[in-house]
């Protein structure tokens, strides 16, 4: 993948966060030519910021949600079994 600024990328969340899960596995590996760890460094800050972003963005979305219903709820707060 070359260097993109996060908000060009096109993948969905899931997509870029399993590339970045791969990007990692890749780059704890030991035997990584520099070169190559450089690269993959690059893309997986890229892809981190984009998944930040997205998640930033949902967050947004869910609080203007919460306000507009006059409902402020933590997810993950309802009854467990």
């Amino acid at each position: 993948m070359m260097l993109t600024h996060p908000k060009k990328l096109t993948l969905s969340f899931e997509q870029a966060l399993k590339r970045l899960e791969n990007v990692i596995a890749c780059l704890e590996k030991s035997d990584c030519p520099l070169e190559e760890a450089l690269a993959l460094y690059q893309e997986g800050m890229t892809l981190l910021v984009y998944c930040r972003d997205k998640l930033d963005d949902a967050e947004k979305k869910v609080t203007m949600f919460s306000k507009e219903t006059g409902k402020f709820e933590r997810i993950g707060d309802g009854d467990q079994a």
